[in-house]
């Protein structure tokens, strides 16, 4: 190498570090790659409600509401929300496997924005509840579910479900911070959130029910995503259920993703 080649080479400027958004992206890219490498994942996230949607409306549907097609038109929108909420516990799990492995003790020695990781597993979430929720929906429709507000409903109320996704998915990051097992947070997330699901209005409607129990049933935040669910599907909505539907998102998001990063900057 002669010396003009060697002082041009001295002399080209070192590029400028990425962004904060470059590498977000970058791990939000590995997020999408998981469904790639690993599709048995998706398998898992989506069999639960196609098992509970053909069981109740086929078994369940016609007693309830006297015909399965009537029952599907009910339960859909409220099996969307579960699909959403139950996935959740996901996100939990996938930040214990990687902080169980020491993947995030390796990003931490990268020169990148610290928070890049959680960004990354956000886009793996919201990926995770788009596939599935239109994987329901597709399957719903097939068996007779017809959105009352037609494509603008349902695009609308895929949003809903993305917002609710999100706000919950910061109670079992915080899990998987603190928990030493992704089964232990599997365990744990499941058992806080089956009498959420199952006390709700999801399979059925509150009013057959004993009135100590509606009374939780009514402010169950469950229902009241449920029900901005159905309004919006339906054409019906009004705007004092959407707020009710986001109000708990929102809060869980305001105080939840502080804890989070303590606890991830404190680990």
């Amino acid at each position: 190498m002669n010396t003009d080649t060697t002082q041009a080479v001295l002399h080209v400027e070192r590029p400028p570090p990425p962004g904060a958004l470059s590498n977000a992206l970058t791990f939000g890219w590995r997020a999408a790659l998981k469904f790639k490498h690993v599709p048995e994942q998706l398998f898992d996230l989506v069999m639960t409600p196609i098992m509970f949607t053909l069981l109740f409306t086929f078994v369940f549907g016609g007693a309830l509401a006297g015909s399965t097609d009537q029952y599907m038109q009910f339960f859909l929108p409220g099996i969307l929300v579960q699909t959403v909420v139950f996935n959740s516990v996901y996100s939990g799990m996938g930040l214990s496997t990687d902080l169980g492995k020491g993947l995030f003790d390796r990003f931490r020695s990268l020169p990148i924005w610290s928070l890049a990781p959680f960004a990354g597993l956000m886009v793996g979430d919201v990926l995770r509840h788009l596939i599935a929720s239109l994987i329901i929906l597709s399957i719903g429709m097939l068996l007779g579910y017809r959105p009352e507000a037609g494509l603008l409903g349902v695009l609308l109320a895929l949003t809903l479900l993305l917002v609710i996704g999100f706000g919950t998915g910061w109670v079992f990051l915080v899990l998987g911070l603190v928990m030493r097992t992704p089964n232990t947070v599997m365990t744990m997330g499941f058992t806080g959130i089956m009498p959420l699901v199952f006390a709700s209005n999801i399979m059925v409607d509150p009013t057959t029910m004993p009135s100590w129990l509606r009374v939780f049933v009514d402010v169950n935040p469950v229902s009241l995503m449920t029900t901005a669910m159905r309004g919006l599907m339906h054409g019906n909505l009004t705007m004092p259920d959407l707020g009710l539907a986001l109000l708990t998102p929102v809060l869980l998001t305001l105080t939840l993703a502080p804890v989070t990063l303590w606890l991830y900057r404190r680990k």
